[in-house]
């Protein structure tokens, strides 16, 4: 660990949503007195809506150590579930066992409960992380929870935090009813690339850093860069470059460190090669096929002996096949369209004519029949 190397006396960059370390740029301070407000004014239902990483559960649990002594909280993360699950997630929380209990006698407990705390002056504040992943009959259970009121006021809270996909379920013609009880709704963006600096200064603060700034600017430029201003990244990246930096016993994350750091975070050099075994490509190209002719003599037959009988047809000579330009050696070896037409319209006059003399000597001299003296 590098903490000893830098005078640290915890992780700066950790991965767990400790809310000592929330960094409050002007989006999130902006949020958090905005559902903070939402709450004093008893809303009912607020929303906040943030891409992965970037530090809304850090916000909301930092919202909720605010309400500790005057309020009573639930914090949920469990979303893939049923709607009596997600009443027995609830009820558990605040310390409920169902022991098996139908849907109705849930709802009739946890009703109890909001009255009970209402009664001791007490808000109750329900926060469901990860709310994109709710089915919808799960989010109208949801709806239906904050029909827990008195005539004057409400006796409950729930904040719905989520990913953008949140935004598209609530938006969604079946949700209409749960969407307009939604009064406030807070997006958290990105952090702008010269807030980078402001955020890793305050974590390295917050874990006992004392001393010069651990990070060059050019450094700090390439990480705001390459993390696109995502807290998560930016946590992620920083544990790697003073890891790095401590194995080469460095006190300072300059451009070199970070260049290093990029190579290794880079998803993409460990996606494997293309298997050896895949499928050979095959060429749609046609065969390449010789037109050089077929070498024929023409060499004059020798003298039939006198055992030769002088009454069999005489031998056919075969004409000349003309020779191809291939052959030939024209044009480097190739033909062109129009001497390739012209070639096989040779060969094919002079089959035809060959054909027709074996036609004609045929029909002159029939077959003689089988056991004669030629045999």
């Amino acid at each position: 660990m590098y903490l000893n190397f830098f005078g640290l006396r915890e992780q700066p960059f950790g991965v767990t949503p400790d809310p000592r370390f929330l960094y409050l740029s002007a989006a999130h301070r902006e949020a958090l007195a905005s559902l903070y407000y939402g709450i004093e004014a008893g809303r009912g239902f607020l929303g906040l809506i943030a891409k992965p990483g970037m530090g809304k559960t850090t916000l909301l649990f930092h919202l909720l150590e605010k309400f500790r002594s005057s309020a009573r909280t639930a914090f949920l993360f469990q979303t893939q579930c049923t709607s009596r699950e997600f009443m027995r997630f609830l009820l558990a929380e605040l310390g409920y066992d169902d022991d098996g209990q139908d849907f109705v006698r849930m709802h009739e407990e946890f009703n109890k409960r909001l009255l009970q705390e209402a009664r001791a002056g007490n808000r109750f504040i329900v926060v469901i992380d990860e709310a994109q992943n709710l089915e919808p009959s799960v989010l109208e259970t949801v709806r239906l929870l904050s029909d827990f009121e008195t005539p004057r006021a409400k006796l409950l809270t729930i904040i719905l935090a989520g990913q953008p996909e949140l935004a598209g379920k609530l938006a969604s013609p079946g949700l209409a009813q749960l969407r307009q009880r939604i009064s406030i709704v807070n997006r958290l963006e990105p952090l702008p690339a010269w807030e980078i600096k402001s955020y890793v200064e305050h974590r390295l603060q917050i874990a006992g850093y004392k001393g010069e700034p651990l990070f060059t600017p050019e450094a700090l430029a390439e990480i705001a860069v390459f993390t696109e201003g995502i807290p998560r990244n930016v946590n992620n990246f920083c544990f790697n470059a003073l890891s790095l930096a401590c194995a080469l016993r460095q006190k300072t994350v300059d451009l070199p460190i970070v260049h290093e750091v990029i190579s290794d975070l880079d998803i993409t050099r460990h996606v494997p090669e293309p298997s050896s075994d895949a499928p050979a490509v095959v060429s749609d190209a046609p065969a390449v096929v010789s037109d050089a002719p077929a070498v024929v003599s023409d060499a004059p037959a020798p003298r039939a002996t006198a055992a030769v009988d002088d009454s069999l047809p005489p031998r056919i000579t075969a004409a000349p096949v003309p020779v191809s330009p291939v052959a030939s050696g024209k044009n480097g070896g190739s033909l062109t369209p129009a001497e390739a037409r012209a070639y096989m319209q040779q060969v094919a006059a002079k089959l035809k004519s060959w054909q027709g003399a074996v036609d004609r000597a045929a029909a002159q001299y029939p077959a003689r029949p089988s056991g004669s003296a030629a045999d």
